[in-house]
């Protein structure tokens, strides 16, 4: 089986808060236990100002970093950059509502940008004399060892684990690769990693509802689209595109079918990337099916085979169970929200949301009943 992809840099770390700092800083998420834990909060007391125009968050081994401003008023013509050192991301933000890039919402005053991936978010003041803007806090992704020690317990691989990166798919399964292209990462609240995918022609995704249990959830979220090894096995994850969350449009609890419809901001951004259809049938016993998605929070995977590369395909192992359908094929924390797809037709025939070999699946046609007046299901 080929490497899994990763990307790690950095080193030193931030200076510590003031009381100031930590009283406006967003409380420390809740995240529902089905979401993976992929990073934790920080608090600092940073200020930008005219004499002190840049500042580096170093955060040793992390997966990423995410800054949030508590303070952020400039005067007209100012901008704020936040970028990794190699300028491979560069997020801008101008005036005081933040506008630019997009941006994500804490439930407390002030915006958080876009993560930057690996462990040094740049931070500079551009072009004004006149600016009040206060870092309160960041956010930083664990590395291996932290996210297996945060997060314990069945990992869903059924046997050997199959996934290899989409890369190595490209020109063996070239439908398949085609179609995890809509499939995007999930950052909820800065430390929770999920999948999700967009559905449809309109500006429609997605994930499962214990991924984004309400309104505030979706404006703390961001998605990652592209995030995705250049080549197969290689080391070389692409930064790929990020956008944030508009509107949450439908829900269905855990308990019931475990969905969220919503829309993101800066759709233009990511229509290139394509879209997934429903199916509107009921899956079949012994049908093929694959699935791409962000197991263990690494860059974009795909589960084809059950246990060894050119043998047993994945398949539909149990056809209804409650609303669920079951299969073999590998998943893992962070999968949650992945597609499950028919390979007959290449459309989606499942919402997977549990583990336990068999792995699990809301059938997609009792979501399509609830939701086929808010999407454009039609196939292009």
């Amino acid at each position: 089986m080929a490497a899994a992809c990763s990307l790690v840099a950095g080193i030193a770390a931030a200076s510590p808060p003031s009381a100031e700092a930590r009283a406006a800083a967003p409380p420390p998420a809740e995240l529902n236990s089905q979401v993976t834990r992929a990073g934790s909060a920080v608090s600092v007391d940073l200020s930008l100002t005219s004499r002190s125009r840049r500042t580096v968050i170093r955060a040793p081994g992390s997966t990423y970093v995410k800054v949030h401003f508590g303070e952020f008023d400039l005067a007209h013509g100012g901008y704020v950059t936040v970028a990794s050192p190699d300028q491979r991301e560069v997020h801008t933000y101008f005036g005081e509502d933040g506008r630019g890039s997009s941006y994500t919402k804490h439930g407390v005053p002030g915006f958080a940008a876009m993560s930057v991936d690996g462990d040094t978010a740049v931070v500079t003041l551009h072009g004004t004399r006149n600016a009040k803007v206060r870092i309160n806090q960041y956010f930083r992704g664990y590395d291996a060892a932290e996210s297996a020690a945060n997060n314990p317990g069945t990992l869903s691989v059924c046997g050997t684990d199959a996934r290899r990166d989409v890369a190595c798919y490209q020109t063996s399964h070239p439908t398949e690769y085609a179609r995890a292209n809509a499939v995007a990462r999930q950052l909820l609240r800065g430390v929770g990693h999920c999948t999700a995918w967009r559905v449809g022609n309109t500006n429609r995704m997605l994930t499962n509802q214990h991924c984004m249990e309400n309104a505030a959830d979706l404006r703390a979220s961001e998605f990652q689209f592209d995030y995705q090894c250049a080549t197969c096995g290689g080391n070389n994850p692409r930064a790929g595109t990020k956008v944030s969350g508009l509107e949450l449009i439908k829900l269905s609890g855990l308990n019931q079918l475990d969905y969220a419809l919503f829309s993101v901001n800066n759709f233009d951004r990511v229509q290139p990337f394509g879209t997934l259809y429903l199916e509107t049938r009921e899956p079949a016993a012994g049908e093929r099916i694959y699935i791409p998605g962000h197991g263990d929070t690494k860059p974009k995977r795909l589960s084809l085979f059950e246990d060894t590369q050119g043998g047993a395909t994945c398949k539909i192992d149990t056809v209804s169970a409650g609303v669920n359908t079951g299969y073999r094929c590998d998943t893992s924390g962070g999968n949650s929200g992945s597609p499950v797809l028919a390979a007959s037709s290449h459309k989606v025939i499942a919402l997977h949301h549990l583990g336990g070999c068999p792995n699990w699946g809301t059938r997609i046609k009792l979501v399509y009943d609830q939701i086929k007046a808010d999407i454009d299901n039609t196939a292009r």
